[in-house]
């Protein structure tokens, strides 16, 4: 196994907290070191909320002519879309940012297609928040884990020549670490490996709260991770559980980036209305800098998405 040669992330965001506060010191406060260094393993960050609010291209996943690799039939042929076409869209919409979901690239996609989509998002005004990817590291030890680590890493190439800062990771899913404890630690030098070549690309890694996990396994990942490059991408409705905005509050700090649905589930898995305010406070008492991006997975998302973007917007005022 590869030796780390990153600073931890405990190390780092510790040097960050103690120059802050050195700063602030400085400047004549009275600024408690202890608070922040209490927190080490959570992100330094200076100043107030601020947010730039993006579309993940999931959210018209129907419209895409590729899955994974494999041609498929848009729902509607009148409303198809590819990358390029999505990108406008977000323009049309108002959105700063885009995420764009792996699975509806095209399956020949190479440096050229993505130096293309870089270009024309740099032209069309819209930042390239992140690339999503759909990998499980928790499939257990062998052939089959090392393919989804060497396919993670090629997308941090991807991810590098398309300009995106961040990825979306899938470490595995809880009822796997629930059955093979084993494979926590498995999971943990996968995203090491992965996330010291990220470092040198300079991509940040989201682990997403999917797959059920639940906020504690995902904190002991990144406990465990220790790594500056590597953070949570925090997804509002994926936390299954009868305090789901508890586990948002718990898991912020950690956030490299947030995922917003308009729909939250229970342990049953039933759905009912997010609370967008109440997000949208959870960010803001966080202090969460950062890309804030709406994952819209309900019905009807060509009409549903304009009034979506306005609630998240007041939300975050």
């Amino acid at each position: 196994m590869p030796q780390q040669t990153s600073t931890s992330r405990r190390q780092f965001i510790s040097s960050a907290a103690f120059s802050s506060t050195a700063m602030i010191a400085g400047a004549g406060g009275l600024a408690s070191t202890q608070s922040s260094l209490d927190a080490a393993e959570a992100f330094a960050r200076k100043g107030g909320p601020r947010f730039q609010i993006g579309l993940a291209a999931y959210s018209l996943r129907n419209y895409f002519s590729f899955m994974k690799g494999k041609e498929k039939k848009p729902a509607d042929l009148e409303k198809a879309i590819d990358m390029i076409g999505f990108l406008d869209y977000c323009v049309a919409q108002g959105f700063q940012a885009a995420e764009l979901t792996s699975y509806f690239f095209k399956p020949d996609a190479d440096d050229a297609y993505f130096l293309e989509l870089k270009r024309q998002a740099f032209l069309k005004g819209v930042t390239i928040s992140g690339i999503a990817i759909g990998n499980n590291f928790t499939r257990g030890a062998g052939d089959k884990l090392d393919q989804e680590i060497d396919s993670a890493i090629k997308w941090i190439d991807h991810a590098a020549v398309l300009g995106a800062p961040h990825i979306r990771f899938f470490a595995g899913t809880g009822k796997e670490l629930d059955e093979h404890p084993e494979r926590f630690d498995e999971a943990v030098e996968a995203m090491k490996r992965c996330a010291d070549h990220a470092a040198k690309r300079g991509v940040f890694l989201g682990i997403e709260n999917h797959g059920n996990l639940r906020a504690e396994q995902l904190l002991s990942l990144i406990e465990a991770i220790d790594h500056p490059w590597v953070g949570i991408n925090l997804d509002t409705g994926n936390f299954f559980t009868d305090d789901p905005y508890g586990d948002l509050q718990r898991c912020v700090p950690y956030a490299v980036n947030v995922q917003v649905k308009v729909s939250m589930r229970r342990p049953d898995r039933s759905k009912y209305p997010a609370d967008l305010t109440r997000v949208g406070k959870i960010l803001k008492d966080a202090g969460y800098q950062g890309f804030v991006v709406l994952e819209y997975e309900d019905e009807a998302p060509y009409e549903n998405i304009p009034d979506a973007h306005r609630k998240l917007r007041e939300a975050l005022v």
